[in-house]
């Protein structure tokens, strides 16, 4: 038996167990002596335990992190009823329809999945500008958010629905030097999000990208755990068939710690399909605990006096750059 089938066995024999939320003993076993000792723990406990911060209680994130607590966070809950329409070009993409000059390697960091972004072939990043952007943004990591066998797990929600597995493409302006220089300032990052939804009838052919990606989730359940793909991609494979220049965007904050204000967002409205099994295989992660990493999305937080803008696709072709 295929190590690849065997994991599948595996998973469908774990699927009946009690689920675990993360960070949290199951309560049908005694407590181990890492959970008693937390007990007796002040809350910034993680951070020696190379955390930091926990998706059990993001109200608390402000107290190690001021800037969570700031009023332009995200995600946020959008309603298309009270959105601003945009007058904007569409935004161009440069160099994301072409292959990657390397594999893709994902990476379990105990929080979500995460890849760092290589060169296209032709040794140059793949890039966003125009839209709401000023300048040109390289793209540096994509990672995930998902929920649970119970519940959904997108960060933003779209007229009051919450989807099953949110994706981010994280670009840093490139007037800086890197990301952690980026986020100090509010023009430094841009974030696409791009939210999907279990459909009964997805064939990987249909998302050869996508499903390289997703495939490759087995085998990196392990906290600190990484694995390569088999198939080279390119960043726009990720994005699927859905229309690129109709999006929301608004001015937000990264949606974990430090919660740096400082995103633009673009948020598409059209989802993505995806299968049960390419879900599933997130349910399976764990974190640095051990512990069942589900249920990794912030809170949606308040909008204020903050504007949502909405473009509307105006039929023209995408505008794409190779």
């Amino acid at each position: 038996m295929h190590f690849f089938e065997f994991f599948k066995l595996c998973q469908r024999l774990i699927f009946f167990l009690p689920l675990t939320t993360a960070n949290s003993p199951d309560k049908t076993t005694a407590p181990s002596s890492v959970a008693l000792l937390k007990t007796h723990l002040p809350m910034n406990w993680t951070q020696l335990n190379g955390g930091g911060w926990s998706y059990d209680n993001p109200e608390e994130w402000p107290v190690n992190n001021p800037q969570c607590g700031g009023d332009r966070q995200s995600p946020i809950a959008i309603n298309t009823d009270k959105t601003v329409n945009a007058d904007i070009p569409p935004i161009t993409f440069a160099s994301y329809d072409v292959v990657l000059g390397n594999y893709v390697v994902l990476e379990n960091n105990g929080h979500t999945i995460k890849f760092n972004v290589p060169q296209t072939i032709e040794n140059v990043p793949p890039t966003i500008t125009n839209g709401p952007l000023e300048d040109i943004y390289e793209a540096a990591e994509v990672h995930f958010h998902w929920g649970s066998p119970t519940s959904k797990g997108s960060e933003h929600v779209i007229n009051q629905r919450r989807y099953d597995v949110e994706m981010h493409i994280v670009h840093m302006n490139n007037k800086y030097g890197s990301v952690e220089e980026a986020r100090e300032y509010e023009d430094g990052l841009s974030v696409i999000g791009v939210l999907f939804k279990v459909e009964k009838t997805v064939a990987n052919h249909e998302q050869p990208g996508l499903s390289t990606i997703f495939n490759t989730v087995p085998y990196v359940t392990r906290y600190n755990s990484s694995a390569s793909t088999q198939q080279l991609i390119s960043l726009g494979s990720l994005l699927s068939n859905i229309n690129r220049d109709k999006f929301y965007t608004y001015q937000g904050s990264l949606t974990t710690p430090p919660c740096s204000e400082a995103v633009t967002w673009i948020v598409y409205p059209e989802v993505v399909p995806i299968s049960i099994f390419q879900v599933k295989n997130f349910w399976f992660v764990r974190d640095s605990e051990g512990g069942r990493l589900v249920n990794n999305y912030r809170p949606v937080q308040p909008i204020g006096s903050r504007d949502v803008y909405y473009r509307s696709s105006n039929g023209d072709e995408v505008n794409y750059y190779f």
